[in-house]
């Protein structure tokens, strides 16, 4: 509940326990067992936050947040707490907050997209699952995007890209260092794979654009931004690396503007353990970055998880403000992992704090916030303030109606396909097939202009060597009718059987000179 300018969280011993505003973005912890109350303290703070004016962003896990965008419902139950904390003097009332519902698979929220490119090749490689060496060759990937200018934007694109650095990668080692054409397979089998968990929906366009988030609901509260993420978490490697991009871009994205009086946006990741598990360790430091430097920006994070141990000790060390609910120690190992616990708070001399943590019942907590110099207070047993939105979820249609009628539905329902990667190696296979055609036709023509001319040549040669035994017939012919009349001339001047020998011969002799100079 939002009072006197500050997060009312609870009361302890009739004194009410606050989060200084200009406090909030030293980020935060909400932890305890299952069923002691961490929800009804979530939806709390975004409550709270939401009446400062303050944008969230809440992940719902087990889809019971929903119900904020509804008045709470009395009951006698309420009554009591009511007027227990005295409540109702401090303006506590029914009311229903600004609510925007989300989904990445487009079902129970607008579709909430991003782009290859935006996701990066580091996530990229948590998402898919790959070594480090294939993760190197996926940053060199996106390198040769950027020297093209070529937009990665879906699954294709990168699909499309990455065939074209295999069926390249002799000549782009050259540029670019070694591309083993195996770990560039093994990319492909891991897109394939990502597409199968329904990285199609997830990535494209439109993307989601964060400045949406800042837009200020009815009566200047801000806009309590809820992820549906029932089906997104049972795929945990999606639901945490899709809850780290969101934060990344806060941070990539956002103006520095120093010490605030409030925070520009509060960012709530439930079932934070998973953001942790089987971490490499270069995005460990890009968490640890993150944290540490997005307070700059405005942007305070609040981890949800059972235990704080599930949260790394060099992010844990930057939660300045603690909401620690009932910690159970069964096993001698639990019991350790609770007085660890027990003593990062500062000490209250008033109680045992390990007692108390394994003692509290549903809805109390151990609570330690930052006071307004930055230095953590002293630790509180505490009971939590009841949600004045309601207690449980909407019905999935009564959520449907409020994805249709919200504005942003219309901007980011109907997906987009730009001209990107992929038709870019369209049109350049396309290109390639008609110049492999064009080269193909033109040499068909030559060999068949080459055959032509053999052909031509061929019945050109055919012809004159029938002309040549033609011509040579008829010389032969007029020759021999020549020689043989002039021989009979001659034979029969010269009269009997020798002149008729001789003018034969002089006859042959004569139509054989005529033959040769005819044929010359």
């Amino acid at each position: 509940m939002f009072y006197d300018n500050k997060i009312w969280i609870g009361f302890s011993e009739g004194e009410k326990v606050y989060i200084e505003p200009k406090m909030a973005n030293r980020h935060g912890l909400i932890a305890g067992a299952t069923g002691t109350g961490k929800t009804i303290t979530l939806k709390v703070l975004a409550e709270s936050f939401s009446d400062a004016g303050v944008p969230v962003f809440l992940a719902d896990i087990k889809g019971d947040l929903s119900g904020m965008c509804r008045p709470g419902v009395d009951s006698e139950d309420m009554q009591k707490r009511i007027a227990k904390f005295g409540l109702a003097e401090c303006g506590f009332k029914y009311q229903s907050y600004p609510a925007t519902f989300w989904d990445i698979y487009s079902q129970m929220g607008i579709p909430a997209r991003t782009t290859i490119s935006e996701m990066g090749p580091l996530l990229l490689s948590k998402l898919m699952d790959l070594n480090d060496t294939q993760s190197d060759i996926l940053t060199i990937v996106f390198k040769i995007a950027d020297d093209n200018n070529l937009l990665l934007i879906d699954t294709k694109d990168l699909k499309a890209l990455l065939q074209y650095v295999g069926d390249n990668n002799s000549e782009l080692s050259m540029e670019y260092g070694n591309i083993s054409k195996q770990s560039v397979t093994a990319i492909l089998r891991g897109v394939v794979a990502l597409e199968a968990q329904g990285g199609e929906d997830f990535f494209g366009e439109p993307a989601l654009n964060l400045s949406d988030w800042f837009m200020p609901g009815a009566g200047g509260k801000g806009m309590i931004n809820i992820l549906d993420c029932r089906q997104l978490v049972n795929d945990t490697t999606m639901y945490s690396t899709f809850l780290l991009w969101l934060m990344s871009e806060l941070f990539e994205t956002l103006p520095e503007v120093g010490d605030m009086d409030k925070p520009r946006m509060v960012f709530f990741f439930d079932e934070a353990h998973l953001l942790f598990d089987d971490i490499s360790k270069a995005l460990m430091s890009k968490i640890e970055q993150v944290v540490k430097l997005i307070r700059s920006k405005g942007v305070g994070i609040y981890f949800i998880t059972q235990s704080p141990k599930d949260i790394p000790d060099d992010v844990l060390a930057q939660l300045g403000n603690k909401v620690q609910h009932a910690l159970r120690a069964y096993t001698p190992a639990e019991e350790k992992a609770v007085k660890a616990v027990a003593s990062s708070f500062r000490a209250n001399p008033e109680f045992d704090t390990y007692e108390v943590l394994t003692s509290l019942g549903t809805g109390e907590a151990l609570i330690s916030t930052l006071d307004e110099k930055g230095i953590p207070g002293i630790v509180k047993k505490c009971k939590v303030l009841p949600p004045q939105s309601l207690m449980g979820p909407i019905s999935d249609e009564e959520k449907k109606k409020e994805i249709l009628m919200n504005n942003l539905y219309l901007r980011y329902n109907n997906e987009e396909d730009r001209d990107s990667a992929f038709e870019f190696f369209q049109r350049m296979a396309k290109e390639e097939a008609l110049q492999v055609q064009a080269e193909a036709e033109q040499e068909a023509a030559e060999k068949k202009a080459l055959s032509d001319a053999k052909k031509r040549q061929k019945e050109e040669d055919k012809r004159d060597k029938e002309l040549s035994k033609a011509k040579k017939r008829v010389a032969q012919s007029a020759a021999s009718t020549i020689g043989r009349e002039l021989g009979n001339a001659l034979g029969k001047s010269i009269g009997g059987s020798f002149g008729k020998k001789v003018g034969g011969n002089v006859g042959a002799s004569l139509a054989r000179n005529i033959l040769g100079t005819f044929l010359k």
